[in-house]
């Protein structure tokens, strides 16, 4: 049986191409990922790469004992390693052999935590972790989930809170989950979640807190809007609080239809911005520990997923007046022969809780002015008021739809328009489907009603594909040249041939690029390698 290196699906011929999905089976995996077929503990089979970071690679596997699809996850950290086309083994760098020894044992050691909470709802199953080829392999249960973003956009853009509680809740206990054991995700986002054919939200995206922060030995992926202030900063500490900054965000996210300005921008103006519609339809304990779970400074942040469970769930006060009243209106007359008196009874029952109920209720409105959870989310009064709640027959000004026009665009209409103040994102996105210079969102939406003299939007715009100036690499080793392209966030490949004008392992160029072409970071870049002069039978 010849399978599919594309999709796993069966195929006539060993590299023909697949009727299928149109995979061409012929052709070879590039390097440093491993070569199609090969197959891993004798008995899991490599297919194609489906994502990369700076810490790991997971490819498409195939499990010979069962049939299954799987996942493989092999420790591939850019800048520690080298391995060329079509071989298996990975070279560890001479100056890279203590660090890659440190993260290798990480990585395993965080993963076989992670496979002991596989039976979590919201965990993605662990079934092996083995070393082999001077690395490290994880298998996973394969799934075909849809995104949680493709979810929400499916929903209407934004998830009711009766909808995105039980979504979301079984991802608090698993993270909770996690710290008890000593390790943490870091990168909780919309990104690496997904909705399985059960309806329950699934957890993936896992890797050790040297990926997840700034400063490390590896190449770290942070994932905007959701990664949280000390991420960005060397050698800070990540804990509880850290995951509830992404938690929270990503709830953010799935009850207004946007993330939170990336953190970076946000030490600068930390203020959130979240339409007064949406605030109108989210109880009020659930905005205050929006508010709560996404401020910048840990000591006033929710330092844990208990506390984010609790502030998230009926409030403690408002359980007291149900109890309450449904302790004194289960109450029965002491006498039932005297019926006067029991009616005395029951009325002076019905005042005393009527007076506890108004007094809870006085305490729970003291307190939510005392802590003033909309404080930071909304515009204050002094820099721009705050748009107000419009009415169903609504017929004034709205917000335009700015998303994939240029800033000059947008300007030019802002200015036509009068009403609206506008604030740029300092630093913008990268984004490999906006054309650079165009909005990738904006903040309110399309169609929010425009009811103040002047109002405030924030837009996003594209900075494109995240670009990289090729360095000069001609007379460079093999070895100097990797590191000074892998430190740019390039996937070096290289292909030898004989040169009388280099000497062995010296790069002559690149194959498909020349030092100074602007490339999109994470490109394969392919470096030509001499082999020395050729010797001939004549020589």
């Amino acid at each position: 049986m010849h399978l599919c290196m594309g999709c796993l699906n069966e195929i006539a011929t060993k590299g023909a191409k697949c009727e299928n999905c149109g995979f061409d089976n012929a052709v070879e995996q590039s390097a440093p990922f491993l070569p199609y077929g090969t197959v891993l503990n004798n008995k899991y089979v490599v297919a194609k790469e489906l994502t990369s970071n700076g810490e790991s690679t997971s490819y498409l596997g195939y499990d010979k004992t069962n049939g299954n699809v799987i996942n493989v996850r092999e420790f591939l950290p850019i800048g520690l390693f080298d391995r060329a086309k079509g071989e298996k083994i990975l070279k560890i760098l001479p100056d890279a052999v203590t660090n890659f020894s440190v993260a290798v044992s990480d990585f395993e050691n965080y993963y076989s935590k992670i496979m002991s909470l596989s039976d979590m709802s919201a965990m993605v199953v662990i079934t092996d972790i083995f070393r082999e080829n001077n690395t490290c392999y994880v298998i996973e249960e394969a799934y075909d989930n849809i995104s949680f973003t493709e979810f929400v956009k499916k929903n209407g853009g934004h998830l009711e809170w009766d909808v995105a509680r039980p979504l979301l809740m079984p991802i608090i206990s698993l993270l909770e989950a996690m710290h008890k054991v000593g390790i943490g995700h870091y990168a909780v986002s919309p990104s690496n979640l997904s909705v399985n054919s059960e309806g329950k939200l699934i957890l993936s995206g896992f890797a050790t807190e040297n990926e997840r922060k700034r400063g490390t030995m590896l190449k770290s992926q942070l994932f905007s809007g959701c990664a949280a202030p000390e991420q960005y900063r060397n050698d800070n500490v990540l804990d509880d609080s850290t995951d509830v900054y992404g938690f929270t965000a990503t709830l953010f996210f799935a009850l207004t239809g946007n993330l939170p300005a990336n953190a970076k921008e946000r030490t600068k103006d930390s203020r959130l911005l979240i339409s007064t519609n949406t605030v109108k339809r989210l109880p009020p304990h659930v905005v205050t520990a929006l508010a709560n779970g996404l401020q910048m400074r840990r000591d006033v942040r929710v330092p844990n997923f208990e506390e984010l469970r609790s502030q998230l769930s009926v409030a403690s006060t408002v359980q007291a007046i149900q109890e309450e009243i449904s302790r004194t209106a289960s109450m029965t007359p002491i006498e039932n022969s005297n019926s006067k008196k029991s009616k005395v009874n029951a009325t002076a029952v019905g005042i005393v809780a009527t007076i506890v109920a108004l007094l809870i209720f006085s305490a729970v409105g003291l307190y939510w002015l005392s802590i003033n959870p909309l404080q930071g989310l909304f515009i204050k009064e002094t820099e721009a008021p705050t748009v107000v709640l419009a009415t169903e027959d609504w017929t004034g000004p709205v917000v335009a739809d700015y998303t994939g026009k240029t800033y000059e665009e947008v300007v030019t209409a802002v200015e036509a328009d009068g009403s609206i103040t506008l604030k740029v994102s300092a630093d913008g996105e990268y984004s490999d489907t906006v054309p650079m210079g165009c909005v990738i969102s904006q903040t309110p939406p399309p169609g929010e009603p425009i009811e103040t003299e002047s109002s405030l939007i924030y837009i996003v715009l594209s900075n494109g594909p995240e670009m990289k100036e090729l360095p000069e690499i001609a007379d460079k080793s093999l070895d100097e040249a990797s590191k000074e392209l892998i430190e740019l966030g390039f996937i070096v490949l290289q292909e030898a041939e004989y040169s009388g004008s280099y000497s062995e392992g010296t790069v002559m160029g690149y194959a498909n690029f020349k030092a100074g072409d602007k490339v999109e970071s994470g490109s394969e870049i392919t470096l030509r390698v001499s082999k020395g002069t050729e010797v001939t039978d004549e020589e």
